[in-house]
Formats: C-alpha cells, sequence, structure tokens
C-alpha cells in the first residue's frame, strides 16, 4: 500500500507560487507560499471537511484530495495553516478545484484580497486544465458588517453554496440539564413524548444501513430531495473506521417503536465539534415525535464525546413561512435560536471564457433540482458534493 502522500498528490504535481498580497488585518504581510503535504497533515485541523479523513473518503468518491500547508509571511514571523484541495475531472480534459469550508483562517478584514492570492498560489498546483478553484468558506458573518465582506480582485459569488451558508448551532458546553432547559419548550415536550411513548434510540451498525437506506429514498420521494447512492453512506461509515490515521466517529442512530424503525441519523463527530448530517424519517407513527428523540440522543452522545457544540446543518436563510423548508427552519430553532450565517461559495476563475459556460450550466442543474424535480420524482444522484 502506498504512503498518505503518495496517494495524495496524483493529479496534484505543481512547483507551486510565491504571490504577494495586500495586507488584510490579522494576517502577517507578506508572501503567500504553499507546499504539499501527506493527508494526515491535515489532521490538525479543527474543521472536519478540512481533515485528512475527508480528503481520504471523498477520494472514493470520484475526487483527488491535494493537501497543502499555507505559509503567510516569512519563516520567523508568519501563519501557517493546512488546507484541503478537491478536484474533480471535467469532460475529460478539464479539471475543477473545491475547497470544502476552507481555509479555516479568517483574516477579519482582506478576506477578498486573501482569497485572490490564495488562488494564485494553488493554481500551479492544481491539475493542468482547471477552470476554477471554489472555496466554500466557513467564515461567519457579523451581524451589521458590509455586504461585501469577501469581495476582491477576480473572485465572484457562486451562484451555488455547496455546503449550507446558514446553520442552527447547539451549544452544548453547559451541563445536559441547561442545555435541554435552553431548548424551546415545544421542543422539550416533544422529545419528553417520544421517551413517554416508548421510543427507544440505538446506535445502528452497517447491517442496518439497507433499512436506513431505504428509509431516506422514503424521505426523499415525500419531500422532492435528491440523494446520495447508497454507497455513499456506506464509504462514510466504513470510511470512518477504516481510516488510518485521525477519524471522526460517525453514528448511524435509528429510532425505533415497537420493532418498527421510525427515523434514523448520521451525526459525524470530530474533536469538540458535533455534525447532524444526513436524516430520514417514515411517514408512519409521526406523533410519537422520533426525530426529537434522535436529536436529542446525538447532543448526549456528542457532549459524552467531550464536544462543545452541536451543528444541525443546513436552514433557511430566513423564517419565512412560504419558504418550502419553513418547517425544517422551525424544527432546527426549537433546539436553538443560535442562527449562524456563513459567506458560503465564493468562485476563483482561472479560465473565465470557459468558468462562463461552467457557470450557466450549473445554474441550469440547480434549477432543475430546485425547480423542475419538485414536480417530479426524486431519484438518487451520483457523489458529487
Amino acid at each position: 500500500m502506498r504512503g498518505h502522500a503518495d496517494q495524495d498528490r496524483q493529479g496534484c504535481e505543481g512547483q507551486g507560487e510565491v504571490i504577494s498580497q495586500g495586507q488584510p488585518r490579522g494576517v502577517p504581510r507578506g508572501e503567500i507560499s504553499i507546499r504539499p503535504v501527506p493527508l494526515s497533515f491535515l489532521d490538525a485541523s479543527d474543521e472536519m471537511l478540512q481533515s485528512g479523513f475527508w480528503g481520504h473518503f471523498k477520494q472514493a468518491h470520484g475526487w483527488t484530495a491535494c493537501p497543502f500547508e499555507v505559509r503567510i509571511g516569512s519563516e520567523l514571523e508568519g501563519t501557517t495553516f493546512p488546507l484541503l484541495v478537491l478536484t474533480r475531472r471535467l469532460a475529460r480534459v478539464f479539471s475543477i478545484a473545491y475547497v470544502p469550508f476552507g481555509p479555516t483562517l479568517d483574516p477579519g478584514t482582506g478576506r477578498g484580497e486573501l482569497l485572490a492570492g490564495l488562488s494564485r498560489a494553488l493554481r500551479g498546483s492544481l491539475p493542468w486544465g482547471t477552470l476554477f478553484i471554489r472555496f466554500d468558506l466557513p467564515w461567519r458573518k457579523q451581524e451589521g458588517g458590509p455586504p461585501s465582506g469577501v469581495a476582491g480582485p477576480g473572485l465572484l459569488k457562486s451562484a451555488n453554496d455547496m455546503q449550507p451558508a446558514n446553520t442552527v448551532v447547539v451549544d452544548i458546553s453547559p451541563p445536559l440539564n441547561r442545555v435541554l432547559s435552553g431548548m424551546k419548550s415545544k421542543t422539550r415536550y416533544n422529545i419528553r413524548l417520544a421517551e413517554k411513548k416508548g421510543v427507544t434510540v440505538q446506535e445502528g451498525t452497517l447491517e442496518d444501513l439497507d433499512r436506513w437506506y431505504s428509509l431516506y429514498e422514503e424521505t426523499g420521494r415525500r419531500d422532492k430531495i435528491a440523494i446520495h447512492a447508497r454507497s455513499y453512506y456506506q464509504g462514510l461509515l466504513k470510511g470512518s473506521a477504516g481510516y488510518a490515521v485521525a477519524s471522526p466517529r460517525v453514528k448511524l442512530l435509528l429510532a425505533w417503536h415497537e420493532g418498527d424503525l421510525l427515523a434514523g441519523n448520521i451525526v459525524a463527530i470530530w474533536k469538540t465539534r458535533a455534525a447532524y448530517l444526513y436524516g430520514a424519517s417514515s411517514g408512519a407513527k409521526r406523533n410519537l415525535m422520533p426525530t426529537y428523540a434522535l436529536q436529542w440522543e446525538a447532543v448526549r452522545l456528542a457532549k459524552e464525546a467531550g464536544c462543545t457544540t452541536y451543528d444541525l446543518f443546513g436552514v433557511p436563510p430566513q423564517p419565512d413561512p412560504d419558504h418550502p423548508m419553513f418547517g425544517l427552519y422551525q424544527f432546527k430553532t426549537g433546539f436553538s435560536d443560535h442562527v449562524v450565517e456563513r459567506w458560503g461559495s465564493w468562485d476563483a476563475p482561472f479560465r473565465p471564457s470557459l468558468y462562463a459556460g461552467y457557470r450557466a450550466a450549473e445554474a441550469l442543474r440547480m434549477f432543475y433540482y430546485r425547480r423542475l424535480k419538485k414536480r417530479l420524482k426524486a431519484r438518487p444522484r451520483g457523489n458529487d458534493v
């Protein structure tokens, strides 16, 4: 078996570039330089989607992981951070590059200049024919901040955010009784109702995946959402157990009642953070509130593992009753009213004319999935994110 460094750099070789940048506040003045590193180098990241595990997992689903160390400034006074870039072939000739929830370093100001400089530094180390690089930023917006807080030379706001730009984060650092008391009264009531009615939550295994996936297909048809192929979720569960270095604890939680599987969630625990990734539910016995029991059990397990936050991973941007996902907004904000708004995805095109064609095709694809497909039967999609 080849070492991590050999696996990780396939398709990502290049000399890199050193570029000068302006002076973002909080980031040292100087040059941006990059160097390839083994995937395991990324496991120091606090962000799971920037970890070596995530790169390892995505390589099994059509992407090539390119791990780097980024340095801003001099050897003595500079700042360094790990960066995972994923690349994927497009029409055999071209490629796209994607940075999931990265970079984790937020300069506060000069964000656009940092991203523009970073994209130029990375370009020489990405596959020939890369059309653009997309940064899916984990950076939080500050209330009252400028709407153009990420604008910079050569940067465009993506038409589609790859990861949810808005989410609900539950602070689980206090004792569990205080975490529970901080939830809305209806949420607390439904958690207790599920317990009173005999709903139990158990951790599933790979042997339970078929039943969970059938439930997830039902959820997709009912809610008109696209889902990945079964192999994607199997790879996520198996990968967390088989990755040789640091890996998250990915749990399949299942809610049962009298032998009936009512709902199931996939939850990831990474260092001090936990996140709800995927959820499936049956149309039967919904009055027993199994989804509330699942989320409470996830909170309990995350707390037990030493986590301080639980990310419910995605809500609509505003509490708009006309929004098709308004019910989801109400459900998730019942666990916490702390709604986090991030800057979303931003693109740095390397080949502007070809990028424009890709962007137009992507817009059509999103129109299909978000509008037309709502009127059609939902069906599994390929592993594209």
